[in-house]
């Protein structure tokens, strides 16, 4: 899953990045609204966390631009503007929730969880490859009645390519979507991955399920 974090208190956003990373998410960061901006309207997120009061562009601009657009991404708004009138004008303007400054990031945590939950409610929570199910709920993996122990990114990898099963998924769209623009991502370190994950996901299994389409990507499909 990936998150868009627009915030410009450098050591909150950090402290917030890192917190969501250890719960499996991906996290690009901006400090500012106008990067925010830009990020909000061209690149694809899960949930995208909004500070209210940002320069350039404030929180309000840029969810206004994402609805006017037709992006629906969950919207979490950030602020120390507690009065009630403020967290209404959010809402009512698209904000899924709104969280008060200062607050706990295990709330933090739970609201972005919350707001991944409602999204799965309007779609099929479970992903199907023949015999693979992905559980996106759980964040569970079972291939033939059995559960497969994966590494967080491996989870993102497989749920990215199930996503789009069936579709040539290419390296450089991997890479966009699940590493942050301040990873260096090599092409050593995707294959790696995939390599790995082929060994938990089809060794033992006759039909295979991931494959390399050379030269241009990966593919999950039931042969």
């Amino acid at each position: 899953m990936r998150v868009l974090l627009v915030e410009d208190e450098k050591d909150l956003a950090d402290l917030i990045a890192e917190a969501l990373k250890k719960e499996m998410f991906t996290v690009d960061v901006c400090y500012d609204g106008e990067e925010g901006m830009y990020m909000a309207l061209n690149e694809d997120f899960d949930v995208v966390i909004l500070d209210v009061l940002l320069p350039v562009h404030d929180g309000w601009e840029i969810l206004k631009a994402m609805r006017e657009k037709g992006i629906n991404t969950p919207v979490l708004m950030l602020t120390a503007l507690s009065d009630v009138e403020y967290r209404v004008k959010g809402l009512n303007m698209g904000a899924d929730d709104y969280l008060p400054k200062p607050f706990d990031l295990r709330e933090l945590i739970a609201r972005v969880k919350a707001l991944i939950r409602r999204k799965a409610e309007n779609k099929n929570v479970k992903l199907v490859c023949g015999d693979l199910i992905l559980d996106t709920a759980t964040r569970k993996v079972f291939r033939g009645g059995k559960e497969i122990d994966l590494t967080k990114k491996e989870y993102q990898i497989l749920e990215y390519l199930m996503m789009n099963k069936n579709r040539v998924v290419t390296k450089e769209e991997l890479q966009e979507h699940l590493w942050s623009f301040d990873d260096t991502v090599f092409s050593d370190t995707l294959r790696s991955h995939i390599k790995n994950l082929r060994k938990k996901i089809d060794r033992g299994f006759k039909k295979k399920i991931i494959h390399t389409v050379r030269g241009i990507g990966y593919v999950v499909r039931d042969e």
